[in-house]
């Protein structure tokens, strides 16, 4: 489909903010403009580690989302916390509370998955296998929404113990939580306990199960990184420098410990196979059939992360070429 046989579309593009490759005052930026351009929501990622030390940054989130509460109107999404390991249920649900209070009523999400080893294992605890994994975040969301709920809640599950805890600051309405997807199991799961599915690819059957399973009337949250530049092979070469991880195959992304070994594996992806996986360069209609394909799947909302320094440069691409002509 070309950029001049685009549907209008009901749905809605926000901004993917990328705390693994820039810091604090370089993401308060990109939200102010991304608020300019005509984005209508911001995903933020929560790391411990950037992927690899060329990325090079790795703020607490939930700092940023403090600061973000300051400087934007738009609404926030983690994409996504891991609330089993290296923060503990109760813990990420005061964060989340906080942050909900903070930005104001609706303008709150938490995106939650079953996390990497890359973030987890900081503290030494041992890295569960992703059945565990994916039980160990089911209980967590119990947790949470308990607390969210309000008054005392006392908790004695098969991974997680809470005695006497009470969140005193709280939004009006309970945070919703949503449910990262990445395969078959954690998809089962989000149909299951999420009020929202986050996913990163444009997969119509995924998104068709999710309604199915009663998720009618909840939304489907997609995100995707492109690189903007006059120059396509130079933008080609900053992604594969900067996200060659996200060609990896398999369960890699999810059991590699450090930024040294994702930079190791990444030796074994190419710029072609960069390419051929990312939006490059500064065709309009190269960047519509990218997000056009979100929206004939069924997205509600997706996020559109630029890749590397060209942050002012693709925030005037998009909001002279792209999302006029997506919403026309």
């Amino acid at each position: 489909m070309t950029a001049a046989a685009a549907r209008p579309s009901r749905t809605e593009f926000g901004y993917f903010l990328s705390c693994e490759e820039h810091g604090p005052a370089a993401l308060l930026e990109q939200a102010r403009m991304a608020e300019d351009a005509g984005f209508t929501s911001l995903w933020i990622s929560d790391h411990f580690h950037p992927w690899t030390d060329e990325q090079g940054q790795s703020p607490f989130v939930w700092s940023v989302i403090g600061a973000l509460s300051r400087v934007t109107s738009l609404p926030v999404l983690t994409a996504v916390t891991c609330p089993t390991v290296r923060m503990h249920p109760v813990v990420t649900a005061q964060a989340a509370a906080t942050s909900a209070v903070l930005l104001g009523p609706g303008r709150f999400r938490l995106g939650v998955g079953s996390g990497e080893a890359l973030n987890e294992h900081v503290l030494g605890d041992r890295w569960p296998q992703a059945s565990v994994r994916l039980e160990m975040l089911e209980e967590a969301v119990q947790v949470m929404r308990a607390l969210f709920a309000g008054g005392a809640v006392s908790h004695h599950g098969r991974y997680y113990t809470v005695e006497n805890a009470r969140l005193y600051t709280l939004p009006d309405e309970p945070v919703p939580i949503d449910v990262s997807s990445f395969g078959p199991a954690s998809l089962e799961l989000a149909c299951r306990v999420g009020d929202g599915l986050v996913t990163t690819m444009p997969d119509r059957e995924s998104v068709a199960r999710f309604r199915d399973a009663g998720g009618q009337d909840k939304p489907v949250l997609g995100g995707v990184k492109v690189c903007w530049g006059p120059d396509r092979d130079e933008a080609v070469r900053t992604a594969h420098r900067l996200w060659a991880v996200e060609q990896l195959p398999g369960e890699l992304n999810q059991v590699l410990p450090t930024p040294a070994h994702f930079a190791q594996a990444a030796q074994l992806v190419t710029p072609d196979q960069v390419a051929t996986a990312v939006t490059c360069g500064n065709d309009p209609d190269a960047h519509i059939r990218t997000l056009q394909s979100y929206a004939d799947a069924g997205f509600d909302r997706v996020h559109i992360s630029q890749i590397g320094p060209e942050q002012r440069g693709f925030f005037d691409f998009y909001r002279t070429e792209v999302l006029p002509r997506l919403r026309a």
